[in-house]
């Protein structure tokens, strides 16, 4: 029934409208004065109060999803629960227990939008702890209340666009998703007087629901017609007369004006003022401020009216309602402008970097990488810039030049700014570019592609700076060189004949260093100079180079002073370092330069390569952002399990020799910490498989050392699949697979004379040879070595090539023996440290027990000192 046939006056009219209500029609009533009329009222059924009571608090809460208000949300849906349990008798008697399809509808959407909110991790995270708190207790509560209505959810999702019920109020279907222009085409039209003011549609409603367009015109002419005819009943009001054709005509005239306006992009202001203010088409995003005019015809375009009008464009930059995007579109357009005009290269290079410095603002959050799309503007106005300033050797841009001393018309030219803050920022928006890509996808792969266009970038930059700026800035632009060149491999400078005049990578950075180590001010470029030096030298097998470079620095004092990109930089540097020790066969150095890195256990955060869960305490979101910010491109990254690997094997050579020389000395070291932990579990395990990560490999291969099985040794660290992880990726793999070979046999050679020599007394070189099958000379030579360093007590007999081994050590049981000796000793003496500590603990009462003791043993340890004498002396007689 429609509400049209309502009695009642217009402000009732109004409420029930606003208040979306259906008034049945109630029999006639004669009425004999406007006041009695006022004061009607209106009878309205259980079924009309309970089911309008329930579209009331479907309506807050469609209120509440749009602003994204789960705290409110969750009140609001427990207050609806709570409606339905009071309409339920209403339910039964007339829908015969089945739940209203408006009903249905509000739980289906909001368990839709619940279950979006839920999906979307990111947001989620970004909620505050009471919405987020909220919308966990909203999603159960709605999970389990949704159970009772499985049939009719299920029955409306098959069929979601049906109409509601009949019972169902009008404007209460779906019409927050809707938009405003069918709101307007839905509402009826009414014509008005042309004397009538047009009332301004409302501008801050709470909500689009509210909105009642059009109301005004009708409510006010419908009561200057009661005004004249008092008589009118209020059906006779609303009955169809002749003028909705007229309607009909304004209606088409408004959409002919609409198309024409679409078409030509602009609307004249009669048109405005005759289409009585219809809507606008505006851009998404901030309001904009008003655009300032170009230039008038007939004004005479020279450089300073150029100048005068890019201030006037500039003055908008930073403020709140600056359209970014129609900044850049006037720059371009002034750009243009003075082109046409061929006002000089000079002005030109001015604008070109008004417009980097509007691409550098257009991005609103600085912690986001730019779009791809505006970071190749950037670079192609930084590259007109370069080409400008490269073109005349008469132009200068410094940014110590004041605007009142730029001189853009005559030489010699000078013009305010800074090429390289430029740059430095180019790079760093490339570098999040970077960031913000997958790197195992195609699209990093076509982002590192502009790194070619970067590095020639740079490389011209270098040029202009060279000619134009200061030794410190000269520093700053070959740093920023270095950056793009310390991490890659270039295979020219491995080649032992190279031409004369070539200029390899080594070469360049030992140019480009060495400038920054005698005209730098500052100690970060130096360090940063240094460190990138070091690692390419490490790269490239340079050993003694990046060794003595590195001991010269003093880094290791002072690094940790330093910024954390430094320290970043000093640990990728540690890193490769040790690398290049392991290829060059030094693995006690290897040892000492990865030891500090894995020990900790965290090299991937060390290194800038990712974040690993902290058990202890979770990260800040701000803290979150600042680490992410300084991790590396991933094309820059370290192998992790080469690494890790590299260190293992270097713990095993330098540990199991070691641990089988001190089998039974009670006060051994650890050389490795993590490497003896691995295999001291190992050992414990009751049933041991076949290795299967790399880790296993190498504690496998530590025990077969310890056998002197150096074969099965060889065959854990040197297979297919260790080769495929690790090996391969060296540089000259073959080389390394070769140099492991021979070390993983000498120091077998060595484990097995610590830990057989008792049981033999003499050894053959010859048969030692052929047993590790190493050079006769290189067998001697080990001998010797420890012979000389009192590891092993023998001599060596040239004529019959033998080693004599001097039976001076220990039997098995003797060693065991001294060694519960000294244990017992130990435990004698934290006794007898005990007993001197409880003499400051005597009762006033009597004396303790210890009392005596302490009279007959002065405090002094001289008894002590005594005894432990003496039993050196009697080792030393029985040796």
């Amino acid at each position: 029934m429609s509400r049209f046939f309502a009695t009642g006056t217009d402000s009732e009219s109004e409420s029930s409208s606003e208040e979306e209500q259906i008034v049945r029609a109630p029999a006639p009533v004669y009425t004999f004065s406007d006041d009695e009329e006022e004061t009607k009222r209106v009878v309205r059924s259980m079924k009309e109060k309970r089911y309008e009571e329930l579209e009331a608090i479907i309506h807050s809460l469609r209120n509440h999803r749009k602003i994204k208000d789960f705290s409110s949300a969750l009140a609001s849906f427990e207050e609806l629960q709570r409606a339905y349990t009071r309409a339920a008798p209403v339910v039964q008697k007339e829908e015969n227990g089945i739940a209203p399809r408006f009903f249905i509808r509000a739980l289906t959407e909001l368990d839709d939008w619940v279950t979006g909110a839920w999906n979307d991790r990111d947001s989620r995270k970004a909620l505050s702890k009471g919405n987020s708190k909220a919308l966990t207790s909203l999603r159960q509560k709605l999970r389990k209340y949704t159970k009772d209505f499985e049939a009719e959810i299920s029955k409306f999702r098959e069929n979601p666009d049906l109409p509601d019920d009949d019972n169902e109020r009008k404007d209460t279907s779906s019409s927050d998703e809707s938009d405003d222009e069918d709101k307007v085409k839905e509402k009826p039209k009414v014509s008005r007087s042309p004397e009538a003011p047009r009332r301004p549609p409302p501008q801050d409603d709470d909500s689009s629901d509210s909105m009642d367009w059009g109301s005004s015109s009708s409510d006010s002419s419908s009561s200057s017609d009661d005004e004249t005819r008092g008589t009118t009943t209020l059906r006779e009001r609303f009955l169809k007369r002749t003028t909705e054709r007229d309607d009909d005509e304004e209606r088409d005239r408004r959409r002919n004006r609409r198309e024409r306006r679409d078409r030509a992009g602009k609307v004249s202001k009669k048109d405005q003022a005759d289409d009585g203010g219809e809507w606008e088409t505006v851009r998404k995003g901030a309001a904009t401020s008003d655009k300032p005019k170009m230039f008038a015809k007939d004004s005479d375009i020279d450089a300073a009216l150029v100048v005068k009008k890019l201030g006037e464009i500039s003055a908008a930059r930073g403020r709140k309602r600056t359209d970014r995007r129609a900044q850049l579109e006037l720059l371009h357009e002034l750009r243009t402008v003075a082109q046409q005009h061929n006002l000089g290269d000079a002005l030109q290079l001015k604008l070109r970097a008004a417009t980097v410095a509007a691409l550098f603002d257009y991005n609103p959050k600085v912690s986001d990488a730019m779009k791809p799309e505006y970071w190749s503007r950037l670079v192609e106005n930084v590259d007109h810039m370069v080409t400008l300033l490269l073109a005349h050797d008469d132009m200068i841009l410094s940014e110590n030049i004041t605007e009142d001393n730029e001189q853009l018309v005559t030489p010699p030219y000078k013009v305010r700014g800074c090429l390289l803050i430029a740059l430095e920022r180019l790079d760093d928006e490339f570098t999040k570019l970077l960031k913000e890509c997958d790197p195992h996808s195609n699209e990093y792969v076509e982002r590192l592609k502009d790194e070619v266009r970067v590095s020639a970038l740079i490389e011209r930059v270098c040029q202009v700076v060279e000619r134009d700026g200061t030794p410190q800035e000269i520093c700053r632009a070959y740093l920023r060189k270095i950056d793009h060149l310390y991490y890659k491999f270039d295979t020219r400078a491995m080649k032992k004949d190279q031409q004369p005049g070539e200029e390899t990578s080594i070469k360049k950075m030992e140019r480009l260093c060495k400038y920054i180590y005698a005209n730098d001010d500052t100690d970060r470029l130096r360090t940063r100079a240094i460190l990138s030096h070091i690692y390419h030298h490490a790269l490239h097998d340079n050993w003694f180079q990046a060794r003595d470079l590195l001991l010269m620095s003093h880094l290791q004092e002072n690094v940790q002073h330093s910024d954390p990109s430094t320290q970043i930089l000093y640990n990728r540097t540690m890193a490769n370092l040790g690398l290049c020790a392991f290829r060059r066969g030094n693995v006690k150095e290897a040892h000492g330069c990865l030891a500090e890195l894995m020990m900790t256990g965290k090299p991937k955060e060390l290194l800038a390569q990712g974040l690993l869960p902290q058990r202890q305490h979770e990260r800040s979101k701000e803290q979150e952002k600042i680490e992410k910010q300084r991790q590396m491109p991933f094309h820059m990254h370290i192998n992790l399990e080469l690494l890790e690997c590299v260190y293992l094997v270097s713990a095993m050579l330098i540990e199991i020799p070691y641990m089988a020389a001190h089998e039974f000395d009670a006060r051994r070291r650890m050389i490795s910490k993590t490497f003896y932990q691995n295999l001291r579990a190992s050992e414990r395990q009751a049933l041991v498989g076949p290795p299967e990560s790399m880790r296993e490999h190498a504690v496998a291969a530590a025990r077969a050392m310890r056998r002197g099985d150096w074969r099965a040794c060889l065959n854990f660290i040197v297979n297919e699949k260790m080769n495929a992880k690790v090996w391969d990726l060296m540089v000259g793999a073959d080389n390394v697979r070769a140099m492991l070979g021979r070390l993983i046999r000498e120091e077998s050679l060595r484990t097995y004379l610590f830990t057989y020599s008792h049981v033999y007394a003499s050894l053959s070189l010859r048969s030692l040879a052929d047993m590790f099958e190493l050079p006769r000379q290189r067998v001697h030579s080990l001998v010797s070595k420890m012979i000389i360093n009192e590891e092993l007590l023998a001599s060596l007999d040239d004529p019959s090539e033998c080693a004599i081994l001097h039976r001076s050590e220990p039997t098995r049981m003797q060693a065991l023996a001294l060694q519960l000796a000294d244990k017992v000793a130990n435990l004698v003496d934290s006794n007898e440290r005990i007993f001197e500590k409880q003499g400051s603990f005597f009762q006033r009462g009597g004396a303790p027990r210890g009392e005596g003791r302490q009279r007959e043993r002065p405090r002094d340890g001289w008894g002590r000192r005594q005894r432990n004498r003496r039993r050196d002396d009697e080792r030393g007689h029985e040796d």
